[in-house]
């Protein structure tokens, strides 16, 4: 999204953005994710939408509603950004969601395979 905002600003000039994104109860802030993901569409569509624009969803209840399993309530990322069309006849949708907190801990342990092997085969003194 970065690199097509970058390319193509404004391309969805005149449509309206909203977002809504749910994480456990003990969340306290807004995601990197959705800051990161905000930044992009808004240079898309130029909205004036902010990162305090987004929905916050911390209640169990709400989330359920949202989608997420009643198992991932401790530990969920859900995040639904939408573009309208000014006449409300063209919506566009981007999801992403994650049930559960296994995935974190696979990538990280990916990650440590990555570095160590990187470490055994290349010179020391590298930023990966």
């Amino acid at each position: 999204l970065e690199d097509l905002a970058k390319k193509y600003p404004g391309a969805f000039e005149g449509y309206q953005l909203t977002v809504k994104e749910s994480h456990q109860k003990t969340k306290a802030d807004t995601s990197g994710t959705a800051k990161a993901v905000v930044e992009s569409l808004e240079q898309l569509s130029t909205c004036g939408f902010t990162v305090d624009d987004i929905e916050l969803v911390r209640d169990d209840e709400e989330s359920i509603a949202f989608g997420v399993p009643e198992d991932a309530l401790n530990g969920h990322a859900f995040h639904t950004y939408t573009l309208t069309s000014a006449d409300g006849s063209v919506e566009f949708q981007l999801k992403h969601n994650v049930a559960g907190r296994s995935v974190y801990a696979e990538g990280t342990a990916d990650a440590v395979k990555f570095l160590a092997k990187k470490l055994r085969t290349e010179e020391t003194g590298k930023i990966f």
